[in-house]
């Protein structure tokens, strides 16, 4: 009679692993670090697949192309933009029906105060730069896509775009307070 083994040690992290390891056949995840729901103390992180395939902003900070401020900055964009948008809305069936005719809903004071910070921002950026910053994070264009769309098909202007891109995402840290304008030895030369 064979005699099961009972100091066999168990890894409680294989237990507790709820990573998914079959992905569907055109999924593109990054492995990033969020809070644990489930935690007990506060500030616990765990790991969590992101998809990044329809996400332009995702991807860069994926792939540490932009830095932590630059993504928070175009998040926060992306936010603002989706309050302030009152775009075709659903009928809602349980509403009472008049005649067809609807009646506005009222401007809340978030969508009022998202207008305004994307006005500052649109101020800040310029308008080629607002543009850039539209086509990416509300469209997901990518950079050759927007050169497609402006008639310019060249890596070098697809150089271009990215590089300006990464200059409105420093742009929108700024203005949205994710990171602080830095007084260095070149700002001085040009004053």
């Amino acid at each position: 009679m064979v005699r099961a083994r009972r100091n066999k040690s168990y890894k409680l992290a294989k237990l507790y692993d709820r990573r998914s390891h079959e992905l569907p056949f055109n999924a593109e995840v990054a492995e990033i670090e969020v809070d644990n729901p489930l935690a007990l103390e506060p500030g616990e992180k765990i790991a969590a697949m992101r998809s990044i395939r329809n996400d332009p902003l995702g991807r860069l900070h994926s792939h540490h192309q932009i830095d932590e401020a630059q993504y928070r900055g175009g998040r926060a964009f992306q936010n603002d933009w989706e309050k302030a948008e009152r775009g075709p809305q659903a009928v809602d069936p349980t509403r009472e029906y008049v005649d067809g005719a609807r009646t506005r809903e009222p401007v809340t004071e978030s969508q009022r105060q998202a207008v305004l910070r994307l006005n500052r921002v649109e101020r800040e950026l310029g308008t080629d730069g607002a543009a850039l910053v539209h086509d990416v994070l509300v469209l997901g264009l990518t950079m050759d896509q927007i050169g497609q769309r402006r008639a310019v098909r060249t890596q070098r202007w697809n150089d271009y775009f990215a590089r300006r891109f990464r200059e409105c995402l420093d742009r929108l840290a700024l203005v949205y307070g994710f990171a602080t304008e830095t007084v260095g030895p070149r700002a001085e030369q040009r004053r």
